[in-house]
């Protein structure tokens, strides 16, 4: 059953704009220990650039103070006076602190007439938590639900250990053949055709160029790295990962076709390893793999290269744990709006296949 939020209670304590500053809200969520890149300002600040409007809904004490938050991305419809509204990661908060926040979360949508806001929270609960709520599981995601988590606490040679063999002789064979290093946004365009070569084998869609550059200058560089690996001056492969607190996560992952015989992607991804743990992260997010059960994936990896599958047989010998999050879920605002839109999207997809 679809939900339509109640009207907001006028003596709600929130703050509803852009009032608060980067580095106030920065170090907001990074007092949390599972503080997310995507709530950072600086991918507010990089979405921004691509057509998204950005919002946080914060709620302070009386000393003015914050206790809880959220940053959210809107989306204007073509042609048509909604939005679209997505909570990534969030939010955060004491839990005696959630009913008022999403109180102030619900009026900050509907004021700019969002049609329905799509939730991807981060790590797992009960189902039955989103349901009290108010939202609605839905099949469209925009970040992947499952995912590797390595643990690269700690020393390297142990964390090698937990790789399967091909995976360790190749980032060795890799480290024989090639240099790597941490590039600079000045070296987007060395990477991007890379990351093009990689997208057609695989059938994945990327952004413009240009987007990559601003993700590189976008964050400081203790929380971003770009990282090449190159033959005689020739880039062969190129690996972008961001670092928030004990977390980082491999976005971004590019080689040539000739990298294969200098095994160049484990190369740069193991470089990228160490670069984090340089950090202090204790988890690397290998970001994303297809949404099957684990005897699946193992059955079918070898066979199938579409989607998410053409990485797969690649991060699942990295030694990691498979994890999967809740999903998305969507609360609604205007449900004959939203039952169009899911009909419109159901038969692009139809006609797409």
């Amino acid at each position: 059953m679809l939900h339509t939020p109640e009207s907001a209670d006028a003596s709600d304590m929130s703050d509803i704009s852009q009032h608060v500053d980067d580095a106030t809200w920065d170090e907001f969520i990074q007092s949390y220990a599972h503080a997310h890149i995507l709530q950072t300002s600086a991918w507010a600040r990089l979405k921004s650039k691509y057509g998204w409007h950005w919002e946080r809904v914060t709620l302070a004490d009386e000393a003015g103070n914050l206790v809880a938050g959220s940053q959210i991305l809107f989306r204007k419809f073509p042609f048509l006076p909604y939005t679209i509204a997505y909570l990534a990661m969030g939010p955060y908060g004491e839990a005696g602190s959630m009913k008022e926040l999403w109180r102030a979360i619900h009026r900050c949508a509907r004021k700019r007439r969002a049609i329905y806001l799509k939730w991807e929270p981060d790590g797992c609960s009960e189902r039955g938590h989103f349901r009290t709520h108010g939202f609605i599981p839905s099949q469209e995601t925009i970040q992947p639900p499952r995912t590797i988590h390595l643990n690269i606490e700690e020393e390297p040679a142990l964390i090698l250990t937990r790789m399967n063999q091909s995976t360790r002789r190749k980032i060795r064979r890799s480290q024989r053949e090639l240099t790597f290093r941490e590039a600079a946004a000045s070296d987007i365009p060395r990477f991007y055709p890379l990351l093009k070569q990689t997208a057609e084998r695989n059938r994945f869609g990327i952004h413009p160029e240009s987007y990559y550059e601003a993700a590189a200058r976008s964050f400081l560089p203790a929380q971003v790295a770009l990282i090449l690996a190159e033959r005689d001056g020739e880039a062969m492969a190129g690996v972008m990962t961001f670092a928030l607190g004990r977390r980082a996560w491999y976005f971004y992952g590019a080689s040539s076709a000739s990298a294969r015989k200098y095994a160049a992607g484990y190369g740069a991804q193991w470089a990228a390893i160490l670069w984090a743990r340089a950090r202090g992260c204790t988890v690397y997010d290998l970001w994303g793999i297809p949404d099957e059960e684990p005897a699946t994936l193992e059955a079918e990896f070898k066979g199938r290269s579409d989607g998410l599958w053409g990485v797969y047989g690649f991060k699942r010998g990295w030694g990691g744990t498979i994890s999967r999050s809740t999903g998305a879920w969507d609360y609604v605002y205007h449900p004959r709006a939203y039952h169009a839109f899911r009909w419109a999207l159901k038969m692009r997809r139809r006609i797409l296949s």
